[in-house]
């Protein structure tokens, strides 16, 4: 294993930074209340990173990602990237490929996703989708939303031709209530491409399905496996930089507070309360890191993903709860960066299966005996 970034990967990162930390602001973030920042937005793509992602692969993305949870910049790039740029990529016909991807690398194409409840949405009619689903993030910015079916089924859906009402989370993800009723989809990777489409992504993880149904159902399956571990990586890398954006703040406050005439970090007690919340962040960093470099190089990661999620949710929750202890009373305050952290990393823990769902499902993975080596 090498996590190295590349140049490329690097510099994607570092460009992210630098937009993140200059927009991504304490002011800002206020003004945008619970909604999305449509300037950075507009800035992020009009810099090429969402379309960068193409080159960069899941451990680029992910190295991205960090850098918007460390700001907890309000903006769509994880659900379109990943959604979107990726899912379409992986699993889209070749007519699908060319229509959406070059809009969703610009921007003006905004993917959501709604695939963590599968037995929500049924297909009634031949194209026509109906359901609830109750909560989808950032489906308020989104032109199109990617949804499971019953029988783990990709489809893509756009958003004016749903039911879509405003729901607020614990974090302000732009979320939305879908509701489906004979709502028109497109199969993700239905068409002439189809077989091309789902042969040419389970070769990268060392699987072929033959070009009959039997097959193609089962290449439907595989691109839902596939698809929900990339959501869990790219959210894990998330939650890795929201952690280590709170613990950086705690850092600096612990420091420039004084107690009795000495620093707050100067006590024992501060110290392994952050030291603990140091090796929780880089558990969760070097989880994710092994799954989406097993992504990368075409290597089976399913297991790899459900580890990095579950270090994001439990590892996660106990360092926003930390970074915010150690800020006293300040911590408290629901106007302080600080909660902004804690509101993340708590909506992350649960984002995609809380801790214990992840761990049975690991657990279950393991006594099947499917697991990767």
């Amino acid at each position: 294993m090498d996590f190295t970034p590349t140049e490329e990967q690097a510099a994607a990162r570092d460009l992210a930074a630098r937009i993140f930390g200059d927009l991504s602001t304490h002011e800002r973030l206020a003004a945008a209340g619970t909604g999305s920042d449509a300037e950075l937005w507009k800035e992020l793509c009009a810099a090429g990173l969402v379309a960068a992602v193409a080159d960069i692969g899941l451990l680029g993305l992910v190295l991205v990602l960090e850098e918007q949870g460390r700001t907890t910049a309000q903006v769509p790039f994880a659900a379109s990237c990943v959604y979107g740029l990726l899912a379409v990529a992986a699993h889209g016909s070749r007519e699908q490929r060319e229509r959406l991807l070059p809009g969703i690398g610009d921007g003006t194409v905004v993917v959501s996703g709604a695939i963590s409840e599968p037995g929500a949405v049924r297909e009634e009619a031949a194209g026509r989708l109906s359901g609830v689903v109750p909560v989808v993030p950032w489906l308020r910015d989104a032109t199109h939303v990617l949804v499971a079916d019953d029988r783990r089924r990709l489809w893509l859906l756009r958003t004016a031709e749903a039911g879509c009402d405003p729901v607020e989370l614990t974090a302000p993800w732009s979320a939305g209530r879908l509701t489906l009723d004979g709502t028109p989809g497109e199969r993700l990777g239905a068409g002439a491409g189809q077989e091309e489409a789902s042969a040419g992504a389970s070769a990268g993880r060392g699987e072929a399905f033959a070009g009959t149904s039997a097959g193609r159902e089962e290449a439907s399956v595989d691109a839902y496996d596939d698809v929900l571990a990339l959501a869990r990586t790219a959210f894990a890398g998330l939650q890795a930089g929201v952690c280590a954006g709170s613990l950086a703040r705690a850092v600096e406050h612990t420091n420039a507070r004084e107690q009795f005439g000495r620093p707050l970090a100067a006590k024992q007690g501060v110290q392994l309360r952050a030291a603990d919340a140091y090796m929780d962040t880089e558990a969760i960093r070097v989880t994710t890191y092994e799954a989406a470099w097993r992504r990368d190089e075409g290597l089976a990661y399913a297991t790899h993903a459900l580890t990095a999620a579950w270090w994001a949710s439990e590892g996660g929750q106990r360092v926003v709860h930390t970074g915010q202890h150690l800020h006293g009373g300040t911590g408290a305050d629901l106007e302080h960066p600080v909660h902004r952290h804690f509101l993340w990393g708590r909506q992350l823990d649960a984002y995609l299966g809380c801790g214990s769902e992840v761990l049975q499902e690991l657990g279950e993975l393991i006594v099947s005996g499917e697991v990767e080596t």
